[in-house]
């Protein structure tokens, strides 16, 4: 119990949240603002908690005017059922919750007003977390299928490009339906201003996966993945192939015979270890 309690101590607050509080305190609308962050907190604590039953390194959860985020240290090698568990774990609150507050409302226990207001507030949030647009539970969902079966960087790219597609849309849409609805526009901002930091750093969560693999911190590899290649292609790009939940063999050739085999292992090993970022696969397999 004192393990997730410690959980309580990784709670950070956005500075938006503490102007958007003063906003709330000086028109009236504290009430809101604490039954918004109420469902905010019990959703991000879903996900926290789940992550913490997996052993996963919890570094901080940032509570937001509009949303929340639980930040883990975990960079796609977990099994894909698991992670999709810490995913959907978020959401669940919400049907407890919505049940909670309906017992206690028909009983008189709390105002119909106030459940009435809670259940709405639920209810947005819900839906906005399952929108097929990244850092929501919706767009990672989207992007666990599709690490299932591409590789990795494959899958991250496809899923932004998706979320991109998505949030393009809800634009036009809000345009015509709430053009001048100052709350919408901030989240619209933020999460495009999501996107366009998790493609920037498209590449720097790529080598964590594979630093991740080259460390040993893997878990759930559920087959062999043979990768057929040429030696005259760069170590670099073969490893842009590797998908999570595999381990993989590479078969080495030169058009007409077979040159070797290398392990996945060893070319991390080169990679990582001896520095031959430009090497080719032919020079690894003549080396070994």
């Amino acid at each position: 119990m004192n393990n997730y309690g410690r959980l309580l101590r990784k709670i950070h607050f956005h500075p938006l949240f503490w102007i958007v509080a003063c906003f709330a305190i000086i028109t009236g609308y504290y009430w809101e603002l604490l039954t918004l962050f109420l469902i905010v907190f019990i959703h991000e604590m879903g996900h926290a908690t789940c992550a913490h039953f997996f052993s996963w390194k919890i570094n901080r959860i940032l509570i937001m005017p509009f949303g929340g985020i639980c930040e883990v240290d975990e960079h796609g090698n977990r099994p894909v059922i698991e992670e999709l568990l810490v995913v959907l774990a978020g959401p669940f609150q919400h049907i407890w919750m919505a049940a909670t507050v309906f017992i206690l409302g028909t009983n008189e226990v709390i105002s119909m007003e106030f459940a009435t207001m809670f259940q709405q507030f639920n209810i947005m949030v819900f839906l906005f977390n399952l929108l097929p647009v990244w850092p929501l539970d919706g767009g990672k969902v989207i992007y666990l299928y599709l690490s299932s079966r591409q590789p990795f960087l494959t899958a991250f790219k496809q899923s932004l490009l998706c979320s991109f597609i998505v949030l393009t849309f809800l634009l036009c849409l809000f345009l015509i339906v709430f053009p001048f609805n100052l709350n919408v526009w901030i989240v619209l901002v933020y999460l495009y201003a999501s996107l366009w930091h998790q493609w920037n750093q498209m590449r720097f969560s790529f080598i964590r996966f594979l630093l991740e693999r080259y460390s040993g911190k893997q878990t759930g590899f559920k087959k062999l993945d043979v990768i057929e290649v040429e030696g005259s292609e760069y170590v670099s790009s073969i490893m842009e192939q590797f998908r999570r939940g595999c381990k993989h063999v590479i078969h080495v050739d030169d058009g007409k015979r077979m040159l070797g085999k290398l392990d996945e292992n060893e070319m991390l090993h080169a990679f990582f270890a001896e520095k031959q970022i430009r090497a080719r696969l032919k020079d690894i397999v003549y080396h070994d």
